[in-house]
This record gives C-alpha cells, sequence and structure tokens, in this order.
C-alpha cells in the first residue's frame, strides 16, 4: 500500500484524486495549503506526493515542490494543474522527475503516472 500526499487547495480536486487512490489501496492524507502539505511531510514519511502548481496563499506549488525535494530528495512528485505543460519549469534541477498531469485528472491517466514515477524513483 502506498502512502500519498495530495496538496490541492481546490476541496473538490483534493477529494476526488484522494477517493482515486483510496479505491486503488493507497493509503491519502490531503493537505489544502503548502504549509500543511509540508508540516504533513515533516511529520511522517510518504511515498509519494501529488501538489498542484497553482496554489493560492503565500507559496505556490513550484515552491512546495522545492520544499519537499530539500527534506525528501527521492520521494517521486507528480505535479497536476489545469493550465498548459508548457507552464512548468523543466530546466530546474530539483523539479527533475517530476511527472506532470494535467486537470481534469482521469483515474487510468493517475495511475499510470504513479507507477512511472514509483518506478523511476532512486533508490
Amino acid at each position: 500500500m502506498l502512502r500519498i500526499l495530495v496538496v490541492d487547495d481546490q476541496d473538490h480536486v483534493r477529494a476526488s484524486v484522494s477517493m482515486m487512490l483510496r479505491l486503488q489501496g493507497s493509503e491519502v492524507v490531503g493537505a489544502a495549503t503548502a504549509q500543511v502539505g509540508i508540516r504533513e511531510l515533516e511529520a511522517s514519511h510518504f511515498d509519494l506526493a501529488i501538489v498542484d502548481i497553482f496554489l493560492q496563499g503565500t507559496m505556490d506549488g513550484i515552491e512546495v515542490i522545492r520544499a519537499f525535494r530539500r527534506r525528501a530528495p527521492t520521494m517521486p512528485i507528480i505535479a497536476i494543474s489545469g493550465v498548459t505543460v508548457l507552464d512548468f519549469p523543466t530546466d530546474d534541477p530539483e523539479l527533475s522527475n517530476v511527472i506532470f498531469l494535467p486537470k481534469p485528472i482521469r483515474p487510468n491517466e493517475l495511475i499510470y503516472a504513479i507507477d512511472s514515477a514509483i518506478q523511476s524513483r532512486p533508490f
């Protein structure tokens, strides 16, 4: 069973992604803000994180991913957004190996992205 942290400020997105993951047998912890997501990661181990790029508040999703990389450098991360992949800065070393998944998220695409992220993680 995977333990997955989902950081998204939209309640309906966080809830639907969490439901998809639970139906696949994962344990899911949701975070509505960047700060809550970082606190959750500091308090516990996660096998993977799913982070919305455009979070409301003092930190955006890119900053959250960078913070996650500093705290858990080998944890796979999936970035999600309703905006095109072209807005995702792939040339940043801290963002390498981040898988981008556009919203709306389809269950089969989410499962494929998780499988790819888990298989590509460094050990």
